[in-house]
């Protein structure tokens, strides 16, 4: 049996155990995957210790996720939503880095490193803020719309940060360059549109017939634009974003949606799974109580600081807390972060594991938040479980 194979038997016939286990003793699924990584990974019982292959593949239920996201997304609607985010996006950021660069100040952390942990504090998490969120309202909701406006608008920062991290590993920084790679996104965006309109959209209409074919357009377009997206310095997960809003106005886009929404589910259980697996648990002891300080106040923070600025942009009160909580957590973004800059030693491993626990702090923690106080589909109440 080779070793891929063993790997996805041990994660899947586990993730099955747990989940049950979960669902028995009501707790979120997400949790009993990074449970499960933890325990098996390369840090507990050793029985899956490919990571670095298991997280490439995990990747690619990001990519899935930010393409269906896309998929549901008005191009007008999205140019709407961020004009009206992008004060709320550009002050919750440097609230947040403000206050993780503080925290890290005050336990020792040198100044690059407590600019790096104030960066990754900036985010909040697509992968928890989408997954937890109805379909009901990330397609037909004002409060969908506005999440998908802020999350979009922090990925572009988070963009900005990783760029100055990829400058700095090389021991440079060349604002020429610099400058190219951020022109490269509405060039990107001009032919994503262009490449939709003149060849995918006259292939899916001249052989709609046949489904199968549909499924692969869909999946090579998303994979296609998000390498794009790589190649020309911004990230895969822009290119498979954009890759969904330019069909987003075809008709046969909810059709795509339903039909890859498994293949996504297959890959973020990867994710998750690599998330708590990759963390080395002998280290927790060096950063857990920084971690649990960080994250605290983020979950505290975070909820009132969305709350206050969309309050200030004439949004309803229930909305506001609603939108807080759900975006009160750190992202997969600061892992990214932290997985860089410890590989180009920009920080060191106590700072690149203080910003992973922090991270899986709060994604449990907002979890538990989310789905027992609000609308989820997997929330352990009947009354507030919504597909």
């Amino acid at each position: 049996m080779s070793s891929i194979t063993t790997s996805f038997f041990l994660i899947f016939t586990g993730a099955a155990v747990v989940a049950s286990l979960a669902l028995y003793t009501r707790q979120p699924l997400i949790i009993a995957y990074i449970v499960l990584g933890a325990l098996i990974g390369p840090y507990g019982f050793e029985w899956v210790t490919d990571l670095n292959l298991l997280a490439d593949i995990a990747d690619i239920g990001i990519l899935f996720l930010l393409f269906l996201l896309g998929l549901d997304m008005q191009p007008k609607a999205l140019i709407d939503t961020i004009q009206k985010s992008t004060v709320v996006a550009l002050l919750s950021s440097l609230v947040f880095a403000a206050t993780g660069f503080g925290v890290a100040y005050a336990f020792g952390f040198t100044t690059q490193e407590c600019l790096v942990i104030g960066a990754a504090m900036m985010f909040s998490s697509t992968i928890i803020g989408i997954k937890l969120l109805p379909t009901t309202v990330l397609h037909h909701k004002h409060s969908g719309e506005l999440m998908i406006g802020l999350l979009l608008l922090q990925d572009l920062i988070a963009i900005f940060v990783l760029l100055l991290l990829m400058a700095l590993s090389v021991g440079e920084f060349n604002p020429a360059r610099f400058g190219l790679t951020l022109l490269a996104l509405p060039a990107l965006v001009g032919f994503a549109f262009a490449a939709v309109r003149w060849i995918v959209l006259p292939l899916l209409r001249r052989f709609d017939r046949f489904h199968e074919y549909i499924f692969l357009v869909a999946l090579g377009w998303c994979l296609g634009l998000a390498e794009a997206g790589h190649a020309i310095g911004l990230s895969a997960e822009i290119g498979a974003f954009l890759a969904g809003i330019s069909l987003a106005t075809s008709p046969i886009s909810q059709y795509i949606a339903v039909n890859l929404k498994p293949l996504r589910d297959f890959f973020l259980i990867l994710f998750f799974f690599s998330l708590g697996a990759r963390f080395d648990l002998s280290l927790l002891s060096e950063v857990l109580l920084a971690a649990w300080l960080l994250a605290t106040i983020m979950l505290c923070l975070k909820p009132v600081v969305f709350r206050y600025l969309l309050h200030g942009l004439s949004e309803r009160n229930s909305l506001a807390w609603d939108v807080g909580f759900r975006l009160g957590q750190v992202s997969e973004f600061s892992l990214l972060i932290a997985y860089m800059a410890a590989g180009a030693a920009i920080i060191g491993r106590e700072a690149s594991h203080l910003i992973q626990a922090t991270t899986i702090i709060t994604f449990v923690v907002s979890s538990y938040i989310v789905i027992l106080n609000y609308p989820t589909p997997i929330a352990i109440s009947d009354k507030l479980r919504r597909d």
